[in-house]
């Protein structure tokens, strides 16, 4: 993790002021608003919205129904909504990269919409999300942004996603039920002039689009570059991109590549030919005073709109840019101030955002920086940071600053206090603004040329603040294996908040909580059942928060509040005997998991990799989900556990994607195809029937599997499940999705020498981190020597 100073070296180095400058004033040629929608923060088309905002001024958002919750993660181990909190920001730093407006369907947590896992049906997806509050959050939203036009990110096929599906046939009824004055959202109703679909196919390494897209009817031009940086519009959608790491989102696009955008027109309220996308509505500022009703404040408009040309034109000049930009804010101004009351719903919005492109452009052309960070980052209900600030004035006459901050905090003699009553910080807020930072944020109140305007400017790391009961848990959840000795469970609390509360553990009936000097002592009756138990924690008897501090050098920091509380996951599974040598990828906790239910575990590192012989001495090795993409060292390796297996050793590969340095021929110790896309190569339902197809040891030894042991499962079954392997594979398991073909590829061992290879499909580490009994007994058969 780099330094706080080396992040910001790296951050000002790569936002040099003219460059930015450039593309602040880019927003200013036109007043069309153009939305586009999607499932999860990473569908976005970037370098479209890219050439839009950066070329035509296109004034951009994003609708996005989920935090991205069920996808992967391939930077760390955050799941579930951590993950949804960590990719917030990082679609947050993606919209700072094009200027972008960012709408969530999905508002907290517990929302219904959710990331839930994969679906292949819209009509799924919306049952699961409730079709009434997609619908009620969707038309808030465009009724709050006011777009002309709508496009989503993929088709309603079949082949695609089911959450892109159910956005595709949402986003058609949003258009009316926008403009239905009947509908219960209590904002003005507003007519989306056009919808567009994608003219291409979403088939890919994830989705096989089953029927071609609809014929283009317009083609947003990607065959320029950007004049100034020389970038490909392709490549500054990278720029955007990038921030989705967690997705292993960020592709260099190649000097000389270029690509377009085809679109179909699919519903338009707009009379004459769509010869381009902006065609039939409002473009330019001046556009505006060709609307019934403006005639009061046409001459503002005329005159904005001129000194609007005239601002840009004056690139580079510092001195001229701000010149014209003050001109074009003072007849804005106007217009704003002299505007009809029955014109305000259709002009509004637009006036209020060229001046807030206006406050950004003036910032940058007079050349006034200002930094505010605080000591701490995270900070609690109750408690106190120091702040510090940084300021030029550059060319301006006077600066002022100014703090806004959010309900409960103050500022005084440079200590920022959170009052008792102030609300922890949201991981999933609503909407977000780059134009108009949320609180806390700076405000720069500056004065040149007799003018004085106002610049919101965000902190440089804004302070995350935490719930004031909390405790810090060693454990979020404990495993205890009645096949194995028991002995009590150690609960360590840590930080708790506010210091020197009382704490208490909740715990079932015929369970004894023991008090010691760090925390609890837990003991189970000897009768305690199989199952998963809920024990939580209080502090002076209101229910305390454990919080989840997500940093990454990516994003501004987070954190995710819930209850403080330990579940206790109660198994019986037979444990083989042998060592097993477990590489992981960082994107799973199995060794863990493996070691608490009873198995001699080592966690092999990299120089571990490379030691002569090492893996003589495991009965078995586990590669964790992902590992062979980011261990290094491991791909070069793998003839060497070809080896170990034909002597007599265990290798259990867990699942990988195609690209994860996977190669179907060489990785395995007998060639084996991971197919793609996925969509093709899974089983979505987590309910879906399991049938064995053989009688295997894998299957019966130590634990026997049946029909107990497939039930509870969460999110689905399994992914990236194999396409073809050598004759020496057998495939364990058949499983399907309504209405689909079998699948066997799920689970497949080849008895290879003395020893043995599984390759598991299915999805167990997600299983066995939400403690699910059946996903034990099935991992300790994997690692089971072969007899």
């Amino acid at each position: 993790m780099p330094t706080l100073d080396q992040s910001r070296i790296t951050q000002d180095r790569a936002q040099p002021r003219l460059m930015q400058l450039w593309w602040a004033l880019q927003p200013l040629k036109s007043v069309t608003r153009f939305m586009q929608t999607g499932a999860h923060p990473d569908d976005e088309t970037s370098g479209m919205l890219a050439a839009l905002a950066f070329r035509d001024g296109i004034n951009i958002s994003y609708a996005c129904s989920t935090r991205g919750e069920g996808g992967q993660n391939d930077i760390g181990t955050e799941g579930g909504a951590d993950l949804g909190a960590l990719r917030t920001r990082e679609m947050e730093r993606a919209c700072d990269v094009l200027g972008m407006r960012m709408y969530w369907h999905s508002t907290a947590p517990e929302d219904t919409i959710t990331d839930f896992g994969f679906s292949k049906s819209g009509d799924e997806t919306l049952g699961r999300w409730g079709s009434d509050r997609t619908m009620h959050r969707f038309v808030e939203i465009v009724r709050t942004e006011r777009p002309d036009i709508l496009c989503p990110t993929f088709l309603d096929v079949p082949g695609q996603h089911g959450h892109h599906r159910a956005m595709t046939q949402a986003v058609e009824q949003v258009m009316a039920a926008a403009a239905d004055p009947d509908f219960p959202v209590n904002l003005p109703p507003w007519q989306v002039k056009k919808l567009y679909l994608p003219a291409w196919s979403g088939a890919g390494q994830a989705y096989d689009d089953d029927l071609p897209p609809p014929p283009a009817t317009l083609v947003i031009d990607g065959q320029d570059r950007e004049p100034v940086s020389g970038w490909s519009w392709d490549r500054i959608g990278q720029q955007s991109r990038a921030y989705h790491r967690t997705q292993g989102m960020g592709r260099w696009v190649q000097a000389g590549a270029r690509r377009d955008w085809p679109l179909h027109l699919r519903i338009s309220h707009i009379e004459g030919a769509d010869d381009l996308f902006w065609s039939g509505l409002p473009y330019r500022l001046g556009d505006l005073a060709d609307l019934p009703g403006a005639d009061p404040i046409a001459e503002a408009l005329h005159a904005a709109d001129a000194a609007l040309v005239q601002t840009i034109a004056a690139f580079p000049s510092f001195t001229g840019v701000t010149r014209h930009a003050l001109d074009a804010m003072q007849h804005l101004t106007a217009a704003e101030l002299g505007c009809p009351a029955q014109l305000r719903i259709e002009v509004a919005h637009r006036l209020s955002a060229k001046l807030d492109q206006l406050r950004q452009v003036l910032r940058l052309s007079l050349g006034v920086e200002a930094h505010v960070w605080t000591d701490q980052t995270f900070v609690p209900v109750g408690g106190s940071t120091s702040v510090r600030t940084e300021l030029d004035a550059g060319e301006a006459e006077k600066v002022q600053l100014a703090f806004d901050l959010p309900e409960g905090w103050a500022l005084q003699d440079g200590t920022l206090s959170i009052g008792a009553d102030a609300t922890p910080s949201d991981p999933y807020r609503a909407e977000y603004d780059p134009c108009v930072p949320p609180l806390p944020h700076l405000t720069l109140h500056v004065t040149t040329q007799g003018t004085d305007v106002s610049l919101p400017l965000p902190f440089d790391v804004p302070p995350v603040i935490l719930p004031a009961a909390r405790a810090a848990l060693t454990h979020e959840a404990v495993l205890v294996n009645l096949s194995q000795t028991r002995a009590p469970i150690a609960l360590t609390l840590g930080g708790v908040s506010p210091a020197g509360a009382e704490a208490a553990l909740a715990v079932p009936e015929g369970w004894t909580s023991t008090p010691t000097e760090s925390g609890f002592e837990v003991a189970l009756p000897a009768d305690v059942r199989p199952g998963t138990y809920t024990l939580g924690v209080t502090l002076d008897g209101a229910p305390a928060a454990r919080v989840t501090q997500i940093t990454h050098d990516h994003i501004a920091p987070t954190a995710r509040a819930m209850p403080a509380a330990l579940r206790v996951g109660v198994v019986d599974v037979a444990v083989p005997r042998g060592r097993v040598g477990y590489i992981g990828g960082g994107n799973d906790r199995v060794g863990t998991l493996l070691a608490a239910m009873g198995a001699e575990v080592t966690d092999l590192s990299d120089a571990d990799l490379t030691a002569p012989g090492l893996f003589a001495g495991f009965d078995s090795i586990v590669i964790g989900i992902f590992a062979l993409r980011f261990r290094p060292g491991l791909a070069e390796v793998m003839p060497a556990l070809h080896t170990w297996v034909e002597a007599g050793g265990t290798l259990v590969t867990l699942y990988h994607r195609p690209w994860d340095n996977w190669d179907a021929l060489t990785t395995a110790p007998r060639p084996l195809e991971i197919g793609q896309p996925s969509l093709r190569w899974r089983v979505t339902d987590e309910a879906a029937q399991v049938t064995h197809l053989v009688d295997h040891a894998v299957l019966s030894t130590p634990n026997p599997i049946g029909p107990e042991d497939w039930r509870g499962w969460v999110k689905e079954r399994g992914l990236y499940f194999a396409k073809s392997w050598d004759a020496a594979y057998t495939p364990l398991l058949s499983m399907a999705d309504p209405e689909e073909a079998p699948l066997t590829g799920a689970l497949l061992v080849a008895d290879i020498g003395k020893g043995r290879h599984v390759h598991s499909s299915l999805i167990l580490h997600h299983q066995m981190a939400n403690l699910v009994p059946g996903a034990f007994r099935l991992m300790a058969n994997l690692i089971a020597p072969r007899q």
